[in-house]
């Protein structure tokens, strides 16, 4: 078992018509950690996965997931990641199982696996009912469960997830989170973004908190209140996202 994090990162910062969306930013998650970015609109989080995803290149600095960058190893890199945007791309006119099927083939997933783990994952998401019927029919929140399923058939060792409880009643947001830490006992490494303070706190291993695209405080709900006089981590976050009456995080 290597001690390498599966993710890290030194330095890296993406620039966009001379904005820094991302600067400077240092991160280490270890395998099979939960970390959680938490910040406001417009503080980076959708651009830092995006860049760790490889569907942006940074302006600076470098990134390596489990010891693989995107330039040198892009195509077996991309077999190990899987990443579900806020707003999936679905094949409107293909069935909830039709896409899972799509996915998994091109992932090579032998199709008994992809069946089981299918079955299974519309189980615990509550697609089962709707599984045989078009995807432009779908609403926000179940087209989001579909590609989450999609991504976990293809068995990625890290996952990332942009805002991935946005749209979803409280029954599905409750087994979305008894699901990632199921995937995370299992050895994935799961990075997620939200707003929602009460997901990061319940879930998350770790949080880092982004303020203008700069990693303001990091660590454990526990320590990160700590740091802040035993605060909720609401206070915490508006520290450290210099939007409240509260000293600046460091």
């Amino acid at each position: 078992m290597t001690d390498e994090p599966a993710i890290r990162t030194r330095g890296l910062g993406r620039e966009f018509a001379g904005r820094w969306a991302v600067r400077s930013l240092d991160l280490a998650v270890a395998r099979g950690e939960l970390y959680g970015f938490l910040g406001q609109n417009g503080a980076g989080k959708t651009t830092t996965l995006r860049l760790l995803a490889g569907l942006l290149r940074p302006s600076a600095g470098e990134l390596a997931i489990l010891g693989l960058d995107h330039g040198r190893h892009g195509r077996a890199l991309k077999q190990q990641l899987g990443f579900v945007p806020d707003t999936p791309p679905l094949h409107e006119y293909l069935t909830g199982r039709q896409y899972v099927a799509l996915v998994a083939s091109l992932w090579h997933v032998p199709r008994r696996d992809r069946d089981e783990r299918c079955e299974r994952l519309f189980a615990l998401l509550d697609l089962a009912d709707a599984a045989d019927e078009l995807c432009k029919g779908w609403s926000h929140g179940m087209r989001k469960k579909l590609h989450l399923a999609a991504v976990l058939v293809t068995a990625p060792a890290v996952l990332l997830l942009d805002e991935p409880t946005t749209g979803l009643d409280p029954v599905s947001v409750r087994r979305f989170k008894d699901l990632v830490r199921e995937q995370c006992r299992a050895g994935t490494t799961v990075l997620l973004s939200t707003h929602v303070l009460d997901t990061a706190e319940q879930v998350c291993d770790r949080i880092g908190i982004l303020a203008r695209g700069v990693l303001t405080a990091e660590g454990t709900p526990a320590e990160l209140r700590a740091r802040h006089g035993g605060r909720s981590l609401e206070d915490v976050f508006l520290a450290a996202t210099g939007s409240g009456d509260g000293p600046a995080a460091g």
